[in-house]
Order: structure tokens, then sequence, then C-alpha cells
């Protein structure tokens, strides 16, 4: 190999190297700096505007203050305890009953048929229709606020899990049902594992509908969580702490985000694992 050769290809990685930089740090950067440069233009037409003075509290450096305070007190963890409690339940009852009704619609092509048009029908019902109806049917506000949570995740899971189990090559359950596999064993060791990442991508996507759905969700009798500290402080005309609680929505959000995203980036499973 030539020296030129040599010093081409170390060329080719430093600039391979900066690419990868730019797209894993500076993008991001600059997409949050561009974000804050706009919050903070929007923060200076309302303190120059006293038509906007209500708004005030919605600038940069009252939401980032109101935000060190709920931080630095407890508030932000007294706040975010209940809701998180919540959306788990929520989402674990999603994932128990979503789960494996994706796995049989997507294993059967008349099942699939029969529960098309019923499951189209209600996953375009807003998950708040139900309100008045969870309300009746569970004794307790929680239980409430879990079943709308529920009602709302359930269908991601449900649709991704089946368009999972449809993508698996039929030649792989043939050659298991040949070698004398039991219908639990092809599940456990061949559909369960091809699917794993599928029914994570759906649980990713019901965790966004269900972290959206919270917070109107909260609005109900209960006295604690992310939502009732929006009610409070908008009846108080706390602005800025409501601001800051928005905030930490999106922080919050964002990281259950990302450990899920994670999760489906592990899951991977191939015909030779």
């Amino acid at each position: 190999m030539t020296v030129t050769a040599i010093d081409d290809g170390q060329a080719a990685i430093r600039s391979a190297s900066r690419t990868r930089l730019l797209s894993d740090f500076a993008a991001p950067v600059a997409g949050v700096a561009i974000a804050l440069a706009l919050w903070w233009a929007a923060g200076f037409v309302i303190d120059a505007s006293p038509r906007f003075v209500a708004f005030r509290g919605f600038t940069v450096d009252r939401t980032f203050a109101a935000f060190g305070h709920i931080v630095a007190s407890g508030e932000a963890w007294r706040a975010s305890a209940p809701s998180l409690y919540r959306v788990v339940q929520g989402l674990g009852w999603a994932f128990l009953l979503g789960a494996p009704v994706g796995l049989a619609v997507g294993s059967s092509v008349l099942m699939e048929r029969t529960v098309h048009l019923p499951f189209q029908i209600l996953r375009m019902v807003s998950p708040l229709a139900w309100m008045p109806i969870a309300v009746l049917a569970f004794p307790t506000w929680d239980g409430a606020i879990v079943f709308l949570i529920t009602a709302a995740a359930v269908w991601p899971i449900v649709f991704a899990t089946a368009a999972g189990v449809k993508r698996i090559d039929p030649v792989w359950l043939a050659m298991a049902r040949n070698l004398g596999g039991s219908r639990s064993a092809i599940l456990a060791r061949i559909v369960v594992p091809a699917v794993a990442q599928d029914i994570l991508t759906g649980l990713r996507l019901a965790l966004g509908v269900a972290w959206i759905v919270l917070v109107p969700a909260e609005f109900l009798g209960v006295t604690s969580g992310l939502g009732y500290a929006i009610n409070d402080a908008r009846d108080t005309l706390s602005y800025d702490r409501l601001s800051a609680l928005v905030l930490l929505i999106g922080f919050i959000g964002f990281a259950l985000d990302a450990l899920i995203g994670v999760a489906v980036a592990r899951a991977r499973w191939t015909q030779t694992s």
C-alpha cells in the first residue's frame, strides 16, 4: 500500500469522525440553541409590550428561575411521583392487554378481519371521551385516570405487535413445526423474540400518547400530579411556575422515551440469534 493511499484512508477516517461528531453532538446543541433563541426573542417581545404583561411569567429567565425553585423545594418530585405511578400503571395494563391481542390478531387472518372495523372505530375515539364512563365505573379518581391512560395506550401496542407478527418469515414457523415444535414453544422461542422490538416500539408510541393524556386526565378530582399542579398554577396566576412545570413535563417525557428507545435498540433478533 502506498503512502498516498494510507494518507487518503486516514483523511477519510477523520472526515467520517467529524461528520459523526457533527451529527451526534453539534446538531442537537444547535437545535436547542435555536429553540432557546426563539424563546428568548418571544420573551423580549412580551417584556417590551404592555399588552402582554400577563404573559411575562413565560419568559426564559422567569421560567428557569421557577424551574430551579420547584426542583430545589422538592415540588417537582412531589408533582411528578403520582403522575409517574399512574402512567406506569396505565402502560402496564395496556401492555398486558395489548401484546396478547396483537399476537392473536397478527397470527390469524380471520381474527384480523373480525376485529379490524371495531378496533379502528374504537382507536379513533379520544380517550378523554371515556371520562364520564370512567368516573362512574371506578370508585377512585386514580382508577379512572389509569383507565383513561390504558384506553389511550393500548392501541399502539396492539397494532405494532400485530404488524410485527405478520412480518415473520413463514418459513421459520414451518421449520419449527416440522421439527416438532409445539405452539407454546414456537410462540416463546420464535414469535415473541421476533416481535420484541415491535412490541417495544408500540410501547414507546403508547408512552407518548399516555403522557399527553395524563395532564388533562389529572384535571379530574385528584389533588396530586403534574396535571393538578398545572391547574393550580393557572388558578393562582403563577405563570412562571406553570411554564416551569411544562418544562418539567417535557424533560420527564424525553427521559422516559429515551429509556424505552434504548430497550428498542437492544431488542434485535435475527434468524441466526
